[in-house]
């Protein structure tokens, strides 16, 4: 039904190695197709660049079964990388990269850093086999490996673990994907990316199964597109460097249901189109920030827009639509004013977490399944919040975001809603 690419810990090369077999295996005229696990904004691009397909998130934490189900559908062999290490998700396990494989009935293929290690690496994965009777291990691939030698002590401690072995990447600095504190760098601002793609691909034909791969990746399963109402019938979207966190799901659904998507770009200083909704996805204004508060033509046609239609921001766009942005170098920089809010980098703190949401008043009514990472800090917060919320335990959280007048915005990332009908794993923790 497909392949997962898991870890043991985030940091192992799951990226490098989903890329290196997606591009290789498009270049042999397969029709794969890729998609991430978890919420994640920006590995997908990557992935996208890798096949020259749409590449959807898939989150067993925050998605119904049909709605996995019918974002997994397509023509073609699936590859589903996974997200930090693949047992880790909500503290009862919901949302991990194994929690959607069982759902999904992914074949899992374990990618170990062997850097540091040596005969080790066979009790790592021989616990990972049999941690989960419902998950058994389809193979591992190795990466990092030093030399031959190096590979010698490895390959038969992993073959003593019962796990066939489908792969050795050595170790390569120019393999390396640039990264900054979300992540990688964004697949649109990556110099030499297709460059890259090709040397990672060139790399998994040398030292990947590909043949085993692929075989583990067939997916012929289908299911009818997801269905989600638009919260407008015309939806100006920012979209840009600064802001790019939208989830395709969304959108094409939103398509699909007959409304229309009008993107511009704030950096561009391009004005807002007219619409019914504006919505201000995350991203990276923090980078931006000067540019941002230059651009005059956004920021007056944005104020205009707030008077007559919604405005909505989330995480990046929330923080933008408040007064002041201070960056990582304390410099303030005047935002759009429309919500009372203030917010700096200067000092950054990890917020980090699922969210089960309800909005009473606003475009996003609930309740929805949503996620909230950022390193923001909140100078100043004043008025109206906008949602009631809970973290993935259930245990209730203090109220998030913002509303004023038209405007509206919190830090968190909405995912779905949750259908009490086909229940995702989070309608538990719905306020």
């Amino acid at each position: 039904m497909g392949l997962l690419l898991a870890a043991p810990q985030s940091g192992s090369g799951k990226t490098t190695v989903t890329l290196g077999l997606l591009r290789a295996l498009r270049r042999r005229g397969v029709p794969v197709r890729a998609a991430k696990s978890g919420p994640d904004h920006i590995d997908g691009r990557f992935h996208e660049r890798a096949t020259g397909r749409p590449c959807p998130n898939l989150d067993a934490w925050a998605m119904g079964p049909r709605l996995l189900a019918s974002l997994a559908s397509g023509d073609g062999p699936l590859v589903v990388e996974g997200a930090m290490g693949l047992f880790d998700g909500a503290p009862d396990g919901r949302g991990s990269a194994a929690h959607l494989a069982r759902l999904l009935g992914l074949s899992a293929v374990l990618v170990v850093d062997a850097a540091r290690m040596a005969q080790s690496v066979g009790p790592l994965v021989a616990g990972f086999a049999r941690h989960d009777p419902a998950l058994p291990l389809a193979g591992v691939i190795l990466n990092r490996v030093g030399s031959g030698r190096h590979l010698a002590a490895l390959a038969p401690a992993a073959a003593a673990a019962g796990v066939p072995l489908l792969g050795a990447l050595p170790r390569d600095p120019t393999l390396l994907l640039p990264s900054r504190h979300l992540g990688l760098v964004q697949a649109e601002e990556a110099e030499g990316l297709d460059l890259l793609l090709d040397r990672v691909a060139d790399a998994a034909e040398r030292h990947l199964d590909l043949d085993r791969l692929l075989a583990l990746a067939a997916h012929d399963a289908s299911a009818p597109p997801p269905r989600l109402p638009p919260p407008a019938r015309r939806i100006a979207l920012a979209r840009d460097a600064a802001f790019s966190f939208a989830y395709p799901h969304l959108l094409a659904a939103w398509e699909a249901a007959g409304a229309t998507i009008l993107p511009f770009s704030p950096l561009a200083d391009e004005p807002v189109p007219p619409a019914d909704l504006v919505l201000l996805p995350g991203g990276y204004p923090e980078l931006h920030a000067g540019a941002l508060a230059r651009a005059g033509r956004f920021m007056r046609s944005l104020r205009d827009a707030a008077e007559a239609v919604d405005v909505h921001g989330e995480c990046g766009g929330y923080m933008v639509l408040g007064e002041t942005l201070e960056d990582a170098d304390g410099h303030r920089h005047a935002m759009a004013g429309l919500l009372p809010l203030a917010t700096s980098f200067r000092q950054r703190r990890l917020h980090l977490g699922y969210r089960a949401v309800h909005a009473p008043l606003g475009p996003f009514p609930g309740p929805w399944a949503a996620h909230e990472f950022h390193y923001a800090s909140t100078l100043r917060a004043e008025g109206e919040p906008l949602l009631q919320a809970r973290d993935a335990t259930g245990a209730a959280l203090p109220p998030m975001g913002l509303r004023r007048g038209r405007a509206s915005g919190s830090f968190a990332h909405l995912i779905a809603p949750l259908d009490p009908t086909d229940p995702a794993p989070a309608l538990e923790a719905a306020p």
